[in-house]
């Protein structure tokens, strides 16, 4: 971290703000991005004063996150992951499907406890239906383990990274206080905002083409209409220029009949 360091006072490091600004903007530059593309970002913060902050705040932009014990090859064994989500689902059918009422009190129990163990720990990712495009992690020291599996997986990695951590590994570093709910809230907060402008703009560019693709039949209507238009009056050119030329051959034809007639009479 001594390239995002400021200074070091009474033994504490104290980072560089500067330094910060410029990764922050990268880093939601970057992150806009993949939103727009319609890919999916997993914010991951296990931390006590990141938990309510990451869940209010990334759940605005319907974007998965993990609050709760990361899941252990989430990512690696992400097919197992998704067994388990499609188990919440089949629960939850299943809870509004007349047979529920006919299950003994002592099963509905043990099914309702499955659940809420699955919603605890899945429930933020069960949109989740691929892989995420990137990482968004508040304490990438805390959460080695989704480090690790990221960069096996070779996923981008958006990171909060103090100053007792190592960046190595980290593709956009964002040097703070992962330890501040402020700081953890302002940073998540200008991510959230960037994604949401990515979604925006997504949008805003599905509808120009939707708009495009509705007025191109018309478009193709109407040069059909001028091409037929436009070939009716040279078929009807023709057939006048056709009519005019028997009708002078007619003529030539009773002119010639007239003369013959004349020379019989002599």
């Amino acid at each position: 971290m001594a390239p995002y360091i400021f200074m070091e006072k009474n033994g504490i490091h104290l980072i560089d703000l500067q330094k910060t600004i410029v990764k922050v903007d990268e880093a939601a530059n970057a992150i806009k991005q993949i939103a727009k593309s319609g890919r999916k970002v997993l914010f991951v913060a296990t931390k006590k004063q990141a938990k309510e902050i990451v869940a209010e705040t990334v759940g605005k932009v319907n974007m998965p996150y993990v609050t709760e014990r990361w899941p252990g090859g989430m990512l690696t064994n992400f097919p197992t992951i998704r067994k388990a989500v499609k188990k919440m689902i089949s629960i939850d059918k299943m809870m509004k499907d007349s047979s529920w009422d006919n299950l003994s009190k002592r099963e509905k129990l043990q099914i309702g406890r499955q659940r809420a163990k699955l919603e605890k720990v899945l429930g933020s990712i069960a949109d989740l239906t691929r892989l995420p495009a990137a990482l968004f992690i508040v304490d990438v020291m805390k959460e080695r383990i989704a480090v690790r599996e990221a960069q096996r997986l070779s996923i981008p990695v958006f990171g909060m990274v103090d100053t007792n951590s190592d960046p190595e590994g980290i593709d956009f570093v964002i040097p703070s206080n992962d330890d501040a709910s402020q700081s953890i809230r302002l940073i998540v907060q200008v991510m959230a905002d960037a994604i949401a402008e990515g979604l925006n703009e997504r949008k805003v560019e599905r509808d120009k083409e939707g708009d495009e693709e509705a007025v191109a039949p018309k478009r193709a209507r109407r040069a059909d209409v001028k091409k037929s238009a436009a070939k009716f009056d040279v078929d009807e050119e023709e057939d006048i220029e056709s009519n005019i030329i028997d009708e002078e051959v007619e003529v030539e034809e009773l002119e010639e009949v007239d003369e013959e007639a004349e020379d019989v009479e002599e």
